[in-house]
């Protein structure tokens, strides 16, 4: 596992409270991260500091939650991206919260490393452009969980549909202003992964 001492990689901090798991996502992080390790949300909070550029962040600990965990760092002022990686079916309130993407347990490694790399490459984005794909990654998990009827009757859903579609045209403005044709197809990549389903529709997910 790397230490921050020992290379300039970018840092992740992974919080979970199973020492083998936080382990194991150290490790297939390490050839291009340099991996923090903490069992609990006091630890996290101690160890997180403006260097950590992705925080991995499991909900449900002992102690001081993740939830909790997750408020506490954006009311410090780190706006570094945070990803829930937990074991908890999302439900209607992770609307409100503040993370920019959400795994379920299980993991695997190739989409460990993925997530990880498209919200750090997000974080260079302006504030506009993060917002919209931390609402879609939002739409695209409750997607996977929830019926059509339960998203038609739920009025956060509806405005979270309402303020990605407000969102877009600015959106793809931002993303035709970019310098390069690289930076062109990682937005593009990042803007069709956010809108489309991680772990596959449900059978009854065609809403139109």
């Amino acid at each position: 596992m790397s230490t921050d001492a020992a290379t300039s990689d970018p840092v992740v901090l992974v919080v979970d409270d199973e020492p083998e798991l936080a382990s194991l996502f150290a490790t297939w992080l390490d050839d291009e991260w340099t991996a923090r390790v903490a069992h609990d949300g006091e630890e996290a909070l101690s160890r997180i500091d403006e260097e950590v550029a992705v925080v991995l962040l499991d909900r449900r600990m002992p102690g001081t939650s993740g939830d909790e965990v997750l408020d506490t760092i954006r009311e410090r002022g780190y706006d570094c991206p945070v990803i829930m990686v937990t074991a908890i079916d999302p439900d209607f309130d992770i609307i409100e919260m503040g993370f920019d993407d959400y795994l379920l347990k299980p993991v695997s490694a190739d989409e460990l490393k993925e997530t990880v790399e498209r919200v750090h490459r997000r974080s260079e984005y302006d504030e506009i452009m993060r917002e919209y794909y931390s609402l879609a990654s939002k739409r695209a998990v409750l997607q996977t969980e929830k019926s059509c009827s339960e998203l038609e009757r739920n009025e956060e859903f509806q405005r979270l549909e309402s303020r990605l579609t407000a969102l877009r045209e600015s959106v793809d403005e931002a993303i035709e202003g970019l310098q390069t044709h690289e930076d062109f197809a990682a937005a593009f990549r990042d803007l069709d992964t956010g809108s489309s389903n991680q772990r596959g529709a449900r059978p009854d997910q065609d809403c139109r």
